[in-house]
């Protein structure tokens, strides 16, 4: 998206891209919010068809608004919503898709997410890093719904550390298969651990779908 601002602006200097919080590889954002300060003559239409023109296939400005000076896609940020996609059929078309595994048992997932729910401090469940001062953070929803051969994992907060919701996915199905014991995936949350061995899940069934700010 740099790029293509500079394209458009056609200047020699960076124009800074900030998102409401960073996709690792493979990971998929349909809702993903970003701002950047720039003095156009453009609507928000022609700049929007522009920068488009300007991106790669696989990513796509999908609308484009005016905010006040002081906006920030991150810092402003009050609740994130994400859903991890497994898929348990038989077809190949969804492997960039979704994590391709058995079905799960979704009882069993839901009696894990009802844990995950509240303020927690989710340091078994975040890549560590030196820098991570504060690992708490506050979900408001944490649930599993199947359909047909798809079981998505819905989950909103207002902060997430990294690789978290992967870490949550993956421990939960590792412990509904029978691998890992709910009390164990409960003490992770009430005891935890920066060391902590956890099942991570794959990045291709991670989407973005919305982020909420204060109107």
């Amino acid at each position: 998206v740099e790029q293509a601002l500079l394209n458009i602006d056609k200047s020699t200097q960076r124009i800074p891209v900030h998102g409401s919080g960073r996709t690792d590889t493979g990971v998929h954002a349909t809702g993903q919010v970003a701002h950047f300060d720039l003095a156009t003559k453009l609507g928000e239409r022609e700049l929007k068809d522009a920068l488009n023109a300007h991106l790669s296939e696989d990513c796509r400005i999908m609308s484009i608004e005016k905010v006040t000076d002081n906006f920030h896609a991150r810092f402003d940020a009050v609740k994130r919503h994400y859903r991890y996609q497994c898929y348990a059929g038989d077809s190949i078309l969804y492997r960039n898709q979704a994590w391709c595994l058995r079905v799960p048992d979704i009882q069993r997932l839901n009696q894990l997410a009802a844990l995950v729910i509240g303020d927690h401090d989710f340091q078994s469940f975040g890549k560590y890093r030196l820098d991570q001062k504060n690992t708490h953070c506050t979900i408001y929803q944490a649930e599993w719904k199947g359909q047909g051969d798809f079981v998505n994992f819905f989950i909103a907060g207002n902060r997430f550390l990294h690789h978290m919701v992967r870490y949550l996915v993956g421990t939960m199905v590792k412990t509904s298969q029978g691998n890992f014991s709910q009390d164990g995936f409960e003490s992770l949350l009430l005891e935890p651990q920066k060391d902590a061995r956890v099942q991570k899940a794959p990045p291709q069934g991670l989407f973005l779908e919305k982020v909420d700010y204060v109107d």
